[in-house]
């Protein structure tokens, strides 16, 4: 028989919230430690502080046109000018444009001295000793001022911005090699039930492949998170407190899934009461209603996650991906919500805030969202689809379709 729970009579459980539960779950931790990276190492990351730019950008003032540098007064429709030398890019010579002549450049070169204006080769003759001009432009058309992007000293991004490749780019073309950016956070997940079976292993009678902790990770990853390690246990409170104990020395912050709900055989409960201090609440949503957080003997905080396929994704969104977004050093925790037009209807119970699987769908003049999969927390049919979480406050039992609710966006980008 299995280490579990004597059937005591359980105490009544505190009752948050979401936002309470949310709230509780981002104070267990801070940001995690800053290091000097390399750029190449950066994507993904937080700005631990303010960057600012060491040069202008452009540096010097640059073609934006293949043609001729020249100056505007010599701009004659007609007029055939000496082309008193060639520019490609990355020329580093200091080049001068007599009056009355023309200099060949190519887009990026630098403007030579005396130029004021770029005249396109297709205005041109397209010729190497001399060039007729064939069409004029304005004064100064075609020139990339110096600074006219970025002034050295401009600050480009702020500490908390999560580094993308637009990101990196623009701090690779103002001189930066290295920024110091929070480490990520080091996570560790731990997957409840005797019942479970590796993937790719044949089941028996009552059991089921393991799925909470390929999913958990997978979100932690993308959250921004390091995955240390996903181990599996039985329902067993010993197994549970070795799992445990031996996870905290590596992870900055542990999360499990199942075992803390009221049954006989929920031995997370037992196990984090055991080895650390633990905090069991009911939060008023669907799904997700049994939540617990706690803390190891070291500090290592833990947040315990219903063992339901539905309400361990729905769960890690709301309350775990904010702390690992806030632990990573981002200004920005939460996904982005918007109000969509409901298709369909949806039911929702009484007192209770539901958090229901849905599909976006952006395609026409205004968004739209479609209810996927049933509401309960074991069906795990719909969760490849789902790219949105309708969101009903608790008042709200019945929307018709056409009524305009909000929808958290569980696509893929920074927050």
């Amino acid at each position: 028989m299995p280490d579990a729970a004597p059937h005591a009579a359980v105490p009544p459980r505190p009752v948050r919230t979401l936002d309470e539960h949310a709230a509780a779950v981002l104070a267990l931790a801070g940001p995690t430690p800053v290091q000097a990276v390399p750029l190449a190492d950066a994507l993904g990351l937080a700005l631990a502080t303010d960057v600012a730019s060491t040069v202008d950008l452009p540096p010097w003032d640059n073609s934006a046109m293949d043609g001729y540098a020249l100056r505007a007064t010599d701009l004659v429709a007609g007029a055939v000018l000496d082309v008193a030398d060639d520019v490609p890019a990355g020329d580093t010579r200091s080049v001068h444009v007599p009056a009355g002549a023309a200099v060949r450049i190519m887009t990026g070169a630098p403007l030579p001295a005396g130029a004021d204006t770029v005249l396109p080769v297709e205005r041109t003759d397209g010729g190497t000793g001399r060039v007729r001009v064939d069409d004029v432009v304005a004064a100064g058309a075609h020139v990339r001022r110096r600074g006219e992007d970025v002034r050295a000293g401009q600050v480009l991004l702020r500490a908390g911005d999560v580094l993308g490749a637009g990101a990196l780019g623009l701090l690779a073309a103002t001189g930066h090699a290295r920024v110091d950016v929070h480490r990520r956070p080091r996570v560790a997940v731990v997957s409840t039930g005797s019942e479970l079976v590796a993937a790719g292993q044949p089941l028996a009678h009552g059991q089921i492949h393991e799925s909470n902790g390929v999913q958990l990770a997978a979100a932690a990853r993308a959250a921004g998170a390091e995955v240390v390690d996903v181990v599996v246990v039985p329902d067993d409170v010993r197994a549970v407190q070795d799992a445990l104990a031996a996870l905290a020395a590596r992870a900055d912050l542990v999360v499990t899934t199942g075992g803390v709900s009221v049954g006989a055989y929920d031995v997370v409960r037992d196990a984090l009461t055991a080895v650390g201090a633990a905090e069991l609440v009911h939060v008023r949503v669907q799904p997700g209603r049994p939540q617990a957080t706690g803390r190891l003997a070291d500090g290592t905080p833990v947040v315990a996650l219903p063992g339901n396929p539905v309400s361990a994704f729905v769960s890690f969104e709301v309350f775990v991906r904010p702390l690992v977004r806030h632990m990573l050093g981002a200004s920005r925790t939460r996904r982005r919500t918007l109000r969509a037009r409901l298709v369909g209807e949806v039911r929702s119970p009484q007192g209770r805030r539901q958090l229901l699987r849905g599909a976006l769908d952006l395609s026409g003049p205004e968004p739209r969202v479609a209810a996927v999969g049933g509401p309960g927390s074991h069906l795990l049919g719909a969760l490849a689809t789902a790219d949105a979480l309708i969101d009903l406050p608790e008042p709200v039992t019945h929307v018709t379709p056409g009524q305009t609710v909000t929808v958290i966006d569980l696509r893929e980008h920074d927050a």
